[in-house]
This record gives C-alpha cells, structure tokens and sequence, in this order.
C-alpha cells in the first residue's frame, strides 16, 4: 500500500474565504484522487505537469508539480525527454518557459530549498536523485540536517536521505517479528556506517551496506563532506525503528 498523500494547501489558503473550494481541493482532488491506486504517483506526477504545460500555466502551480514529479523518482533526463516530446504538441514558447522551471528545479533541488552553499549545489549535481525537503519530521533522531527524498513508497520503500558535513543519526536497530532489516545504497559524497561494538566502515559511492534485522548501528555523513544514500525497507512483519542515543562528539570526532 502506497503511502497516502495528504494535501492541506486549499484550507491553508482558502480555508476561511473559499471552505467548498479548499474542501475539493484538498479532500476529493487529493484525498480521494490522487490516492487512486490505478496509477501509480510518479505517472501521475507526469500527466498533471503535461496537462499543466499544455493549458499554458508556467508559475508556482507548474513548480509545485515538478518538484512533486522530482520527488517521487522522476530524473532530469525523462523530465527532459517529457518536455521536448510535449513541446511538438503544445508549442515551443510554452516548452522554453516550462524547462526554465525544471532547470532550476532539477539543477538546484526544490526551488523552495534552501540552496544557497555552493557544497550543497555541488553534491546534488552528482546523483540523479533529488535531495529532497529537511527532514523535520525525524529531525529529533540526527545530529545536525538531514533531507528526505520518498523516491517509491509502494511495494518497498526507497527514500533518497542527506546529510550534511558532520550529521549523522542515532543509534538505532530495525525491528520485526519475521523479515526486516534495510539496505543501503551509498550515491554521492563520503559517510560512515557502525555497528555496535565494531569499527565504523568509511563509505562512497556505490557502496551497499546490508543491515539485518535486531542489529544496532548508525550512519551518516564524513566530517567534510555532504553524503547520501538510498535507504531500502527491507519487508517485514511488524516492522519498527527503535530510537537510540546519539552517537556522541567524541566518538565521531575519533573517526
């Protein structure tokens, strides 16, 4: 079961002057039609920027869509292929502006993100995969930015995670009664993986790292440089993290 999209922008905008409006937007247009399981989200994410580009519409709309499309998988060289393959049907003024918009986009990650380290442009120049947003929601488990980029959240879990210069998450194991466990799949940049009571393993790109289940450990990026992975859900049944303490500054100072 993919991972249900939740959409609050209508009520955040319109909520008190449009509420049957906001209510559409947010509840039947997302709600209900974007969790269609009949269409999996990264062709949806294509079909509404065509049906977008195509209506003429090349502001913060269209960008919301090229960054969802980024998000959930879909490179620079298919947004590519998409636009010059549209633009024969809708006309090249619109593809001009709409790839101006997916440049900035592909080139320097969401164009809301804070992009300003030139470190930062760098390392997201080197992989295909976006970098994704601040990663808020499990901030309470790293030491120092994280990002989080879901690039497939149906069948098995694929999620594109950075970290900058230093950062690094907690001690933690994967738990589940049969199965579990994750894969790492390193793509850019320089890290460290640990487990418990064992030496840390310097890692690069194109490095796998597989961790079974009930096994305590932690990764993260090198001290000088930004790193990232892609971290796979292993299936299994009941699976969960469990949280751990920090990796302290000593220890990571050591490495």
């Amino acid at each position: 079961m993919a991972e249900k999209i939740v959409q609050t922008a209508g009520r955040d905008a319109l909520g008190e002057f449009a509420p049957a409006f906001a209510h559409f937007n947010d509840d039947v247009l997302f709600g209900e039609n974007w969790n269609d399981q009949e269409i999996d989200v990264k062709t949806r994410c294509i079909i509404t920027v065509v049906a977008i580009m195509s209506s003429g519409i090349t502001d913060r709309p269209l960008v919301y869509h090229l960054q969802n499309a980024k998000a959930h998988g879909v490179t620079q060289k298919e947004i590519a292929s998409i636009l010059t393959h549209v633009a024969f049907y809708v006309g090249w003024p619109k593809a001009w502006n709409v790839f101006n918009l997916a440049k900035e986009v592909w080139e320097t990650g969401e164009m809301d993100l804070d992009c300003a380290d030139p470190e930062m442009r760098a390392h997201a120049k080197q992989m295909v995969f976006p970098i994704g947003a601040p990663n808020d929601a499990f901030a309470q488990y790293f030491v120092g930015q994280s990002y989080l980029a879901p690039l497939s959240t149906e069948q098995v879990g694929v999620f594109n995670v950075t970290f900058e210069p230093g950062c690094r998450n907690n001690w933690h194991i994967h738990h589940a009664d049969k199965g579990g466990g994750q894969i790492l799949v390193c793509v850019a940049g320089n890290g460290f993986y640990q487990e418990w009571g064992k030496e840390a393993i310097a890692l690069k790109p194109g490095d796998v790292v597989n961790i079974p289940e009930g096994v305590k450990h932690w990764h993260g990026a090198a001290a000088d440089s930004w790193f990232s992975h892609l971290a796979i859900e292993v299936p299994g049944e009941n699976g969960h993290a469990e949280w751990l303490e920090p990796v302290s500054d000593e220890d990571y100072a050591a490495l």
